[in-house]
């Protein structure tokens, strides 16, 4: 193949990447307003500034559009780095933590992207499961991972590192996560989460951490 040539198909695969990149944006913006159910095809073309022709050119039906946007979101939330370096002594780690992961699933949008992932996921398990399993039990398995070095260097005492790791992110959202996915309250400013947090930590260790 000659420069010419491949310079030409660089070119289209640019170009086919952004308009499938300005579909997604489109589409992501109908589904958080108007739920998987109140989307149409048209309107996310009028959208994403696309004809319908071109929306089916690249995905099928509304069912492919939304997989995309999950798996989309589900790579991004999953690359997030958490530091579980061994070496950090615990309550700073899980402090950090809990600060990144609430930060993360109570961000301005995000809380639109879980709530639809969870109104679909009965009918499109495969979905749901997948952003289960790319971003929550991955998180838990890194911090129960973290929690279980501890255990080896006498610090922390638990039977079950992969439950204790999954409390730890359940009280990190207490009075946080659900008033603001059930859009009972705004994204918590980073004063409440760290009294959260902070507080978290605490009963964690009064669980789990050797007493000196």
């Amino acid at each position: 193949m000659v420069a010419s040539d491949r310079q030409s198909l660089r070119l289209v695969s640019d170009e086919d990447s952004s308009k499938r990149r300005q579909i997604l944006e489109g589409a992501r913006k109908v589904f958080m307003d108007l739920g998987f159910d109140g989307a149409s095809m048209g309107e996310i073309a009028r959208a994403a500034g696309v004809s319908k022709g071109t929306l089916y050119v690249y995905f099928a039906d509304k069912c492919r559009l939304f997989e995309a946007i999950v798996e989309e979101e589900s790579l991004q939330q999953g690359e997030i780095a958490f530091n579980f370096d061994p070496a950090r002594d615990v309550p700073t780690a899980l402090a950090e933590f809990g600060d990144a992961y609430i930060a993360m699933i109570c961000r301005p949008g995000g809380g639109s992207a879980i709530r639809t992932v969870m109104a679909i996921a009965e009918r499109m398990p495969d979905v749901g499961r997948r952003y289960y399993e790319r971003v929550l039990e991955k998180t838990i398995g890194r911090l129960a991972a973290y929690l279980e070095a501890h255990v080896a260097m006498g610090e922390l005492i638990m039977d079950d590192c992969q439950l204790a790791a999954s409390q730890f992110m359940l009280m990190c959202q207490a009075s946080l996560f659900l008033p603001f996915i059930f859009q009972a309250a705004p994204a918590p400013s980073p004063e409440r989460i760290k009294t959260v947090i902070d507080s978290a930590v605490r009963m964690f260790l009064l669980a789990y951490a050797v007493k000196g």
